[in-house]
Parts: C-alpha cells; structure tokens; sequence
C-alpha cells in the first residue's frame, strides 16, 4: 500500500493555470512581505513566486532563523530585504510596511493563521478599514481548463453572518471581473434549491439573492441552489428548474466554512485542482495558503497577489 492510493484522491497532477500567470506576469512585479519567514516551506514558496517573476520578497522574522531556512533549501536572499521581527511582531509589522506603501502584499509564513490575521487585521493598524470587511476567496481550475471557478469564503470567516455573506459575494465579484470574468455567474450554495424554514441558509440564500440584483447589477445570482444545480444544466432540466446559473457558474458563495473547506479540498484532492487563495478587503492583498497545498496552488496565489496589488495601486493613484 502507497500513501496515496485511496480511490477518490486524483491522479491527475495540479498545475497552475498559464492565463492566469500570464496576466499576473504584465504587472508591475509586488513586493510581498511574508511574515515569519524562517522555515524552509514557506521560503520555499516565496522562491517560487520570485522565480516565477510574481514577487519582490521582503522577509520579516528572527534573522537567524531566515538565513538558516535559506541555507536549507539552497537560496541566497543577499539581495532582498530583511526586517527584524521578533516572535508575533512580525504580522504587524507588515502590516506597517503596506500601510507606509512599503509593501504590495503579505504572504502567511510560519505562523498560525489566527495569530497571522489578529495581527494584522485591527482597523487600528491602518490595513484595513473599520466599514470594510473581509473576505478569503478561491481561484480554482482543473488541469484541462483553465476556466476559473471562485469559491469563497472557505478559509477566514467561520460563521459569517449575512453582511459578511453579502461582502463575501462582492468581493469574489471583484476578482472575476479583475481576472477576465466580465458578468459572473454565481451561485448561493444551500441543500435544495426550495426556500425551507427548517434549514436557515435556503433563506439566506434567497435573502442575498435578492439584494444582489441591485447591489451586485453586473453580475448574476441564484439562491439557493444545490451544487448539481450549479454545475449541470442537465440536473436543472431533470428537476425542472429554470436557472441561468445552472451549467454555468463562476462563483460559488458558501454557507459557512465547514461547507467551504470540504468542498475546497474536495476539488484539489479528488479533481486534482489547482487552488490560489487571497484574503480580500484590506488595503493589500494577503496570500493564505495552507501547509498542505503545493507549489501550484502558492503560483496561483502570488500571481492573484500581482493582479490585485497593481489593482490597488491604480486605485490609490486614482484618489490621490
């Protein structure tokens, strides 16, 4: 027996999709700061980008422990810069450096996610605003297609509320725009596609819905809807639904994270697809990848850190 012969992981090796990569690669090269940065599998990751032409590294954590990651995995980081950052100190002092427009982005490094976001994320650090909230958001492709499907919020929020729910939505409609998507279909994920008051989220789904038509005017939503639904215009036809998101959606917007992580690692174990993960809504992107994901799905993520850091640039050359 392997480790991995269970029948329902793929065989089928991840990569990461060359469009996106392509348009990541027109934009002016970010400088990511990564926070803790001395352990070999997030320098490791941080290489990757650099080499793919997707970041500008600025390392932050214990100097000695950087330079010994390094020298572990064989990289020589003379040329980038170093920041001093002691123990927890490093989260905010990244996000320092992107609020003093030092920094384009900031990559999770050896660092729990939750000490990683309580670091950086008080409105008082000045990363993100008090009226903003924000979001995680997925961009996932299968290794035939590059066509992508955004899935969110499956990394940050637990148990999101339906405002949190709402900017969820919106910022996912955000990025498929930024990434080619002009009028996504999206998708408000519950069991059926019938309003029952015995399972909260086909309310709430039909709740977002509604505010999306005038809320969200470009892009197109249906809730609730049943993932056989979103996916098959075939299962639509057979239960007599009538859908325009059915068979064709872009974005899947999830109940909560539980719901959110199996289907995301449903997709990456079983499809062999590739996942690049972004935390949106604050002034920065920050790249969020998890310990099991591999060197496709960190590409995937600096590159949506490249589109969405030269995003937030022109918006903040536009309001100056």
């Amino acid at each position: 027996m392997t480790l991995d012969d269970h029948p329902f992981l793929s065989a089928r090796a991840p990569h990461a999709p060359e469009r996106l990569l392509a348009q990541a690669r027109e934009t002016p090269v970010p400088r990511v700061a990564l926070v803790n940065a001395g352990a070999p599998t997030p320098l490791e990751g941080l290489r990757e980008a650099c080499e793919a032409g997707l970041a500008e590294p600025i390392l932050l954590g214990e100097p000695i422990k950087i330079h010994a990651a390094a020298e572990r995995i064989g990289w020589d980081i003379k040329p980038f810069r170093l920041v001093a950052a002691p123990g927890d100190s490093a989260a905010r002092q990244a996000a320092a450096l992107a609020v003093s427009g030092e920094a384009d982005a900031i990559m999770k490094g050896q660092i729990h996610t939750s000490t990683f976001l309580k670091g950086l994320l008080p409105s008082s650090l000045g990363l993100r605003d008090r009226s903003v909230t924000c979001g995680h958001v997925f961009h996932i492709t299968v290794p035939d297609s590059d066509r992508p499907l955004l899935l969110t919020d499956a990394a940050l929020n637990v148990k999101p509320d339906l405002a949190t729910r709402q900017a969820c939505l919106a910022h996912a409609v955000r990025l498929a725009g930024l990434v080619g998507v002009e009028r996504p279909h999206c998708g408000v994920l519950a069991p059926s596609e019938d309003v029952t008051p015995t399972i909260a989220c086909t309310g709430e789904a039909a709740a977002i819905a509604a505010w999306a038509k005038g809320a969200l005017k470009r892009a197109v939503v249906e809730g609730p809807l049943a993932l056989d639904l979103m996916l098959s215009r075939r299962a639509a036809a057979i239960k007599g639904v009538e859908s325009q998101v059915a068979g064709k959606v872009d974005i899947i917007l999830v109940p909560e994270l539980n719901a959110g992580n199996a289907l995301f690692k449903l997709m990456t174990l079983g499809m062999g697809a590739c996942a690049g993960g972004v935390v949106m809504g604050a002034r920065v992107p920050i790249l969020l990848t998890s310990r099991g994901q591999g060197a496709p799905d960190r590409i995937a993520s600096a590159a949506l850190g490249a589109i969405l850091a030269a995003e937030a640039r022109g918006r903040r050359a536009a309001a100056a």
